[in-house]
């Protein structure tokens, strides 16, 4: 399994799910890294005062908020670390909903959740339980001192957290001031037969393995053709690796019938019960 990057647990009721969280994405991206041409050292970035250009040293530094143009209003790093959100080492899910309901402009980042220390069973009861009842999970979860909204979703045989954007971060559309001419269009219908043509002409299925980035091939093999030819530097770099802190938890299949409030299944009815009403028509869970 892929290297987690966080380790906690899913908490709904009085249920704990042991999960570890690993990235879904991974950055493919050319990173090109600054260096001193005379001596092949990294170059890092200086700290400027902008008014006088002179470089600041890093214990006559402080952060500020603006709380007017020109005017700011200074927190010491005790002051921003009381502010932080405790970590519980849980995804705490508050709510259940249809994943259409989620707007496409409030989704953000996908990770996988893994089951561990023997959560499988409870982790799949959590999974089956969403695939059919066609619903989302809502949630909350503290990652790297920050809270974030995200969605547990049902893929395949594992369940996907994504990081949601909270709805002060997602502009309105209205932004865009879109004339009736996008709003309300007048289109012939000949437009749209020729249009929608067009589409299906076009139409094939998803491969993704067809999809590539042009850019970083071309960059990689000039990378390599130079070092084929001997071209290559030494620089000397430090790198470490941070601790990830796991959450004790524990995997309690019986808590389902506690967070219920000791509520049981309804007993089917008899013949002679009254007649039972028509069953609701759920939507279709996207995204899982």
């Amino acid at each position: 399994m892929a290297r987690a990057i966080w380790k906690g647990a899913i908490s709904f009721g009085l249920v704990h799910i042991p999960v570890a969280l690993v990235s879904a994405t991974s950055s493919q991206g050319v990173d090109f890294d600054w260096l001193d041409s005379r001596s092949m050292d990294p170059v890092g970035y200086k700290r400027i005062n902008k008014v006088t250009g002179k470089e600041v040293t890093k214990e006559n530094i402080v952060k500020g908020v603006a709380y007017e143009k020109g005017r700011y209003v200074v927190l010491s790093e005790e002051e921003i670390r009381s502010a932080h959100p405790v970590s519980t080492q849980t995804i705490d899910i508050f709510s259940f909903v249809d994943a259409e309901q989620i707007p496409l402009q409030n989704i953000d980042t996908p990770y996988y959740l893994a089951p561990d220390k023997r959560g499988g069973k409870v982790y799949a009861l959590l999974r089956e339980t969403l695939s059919k009842t066609n619903k989302v999970a809502l949630a909350r979860v503290v990652l790297h001192t920050r809270q974030y909204l995200a969605a547990l979703m049902p893929l395949e045989s594992a369940l996907v957290l994504v990081k949601l954007r909270w709805p002060q971060e997602v502009r309105s559309l209205d932004e865009l001031a879109l004339g009736s001419e996008v709003t309300k269009p007048q289109l012939a219908k000949g437009e749209l037969d020729m249009a929608k043509r067009l589409v299906e002409d076009m139409s094939g299925d998803w491969s993704p393995e067809d999809y590539k980035d042009e850019f970083e091939d071309k960059i990689m093999a000039l990378v390599e053709k130079k070092a084929h030819e001997g071209k290559i530097e030494d620089v000397e770099t430090e790198a470490g690796q941070e601790e990830r802190k796991t959450a004790d938890v524990i995997d309690l299949t019986e808590l389902l019938k506690r967070s219920l409030g000791g509520k049981t299944a309804a007993k089917p009815k008899t013949k002679s019960s009254a007649k039972a009403a028509p069953a609701k028509k759920t939507r279709k869970a996207s995204g899982g």
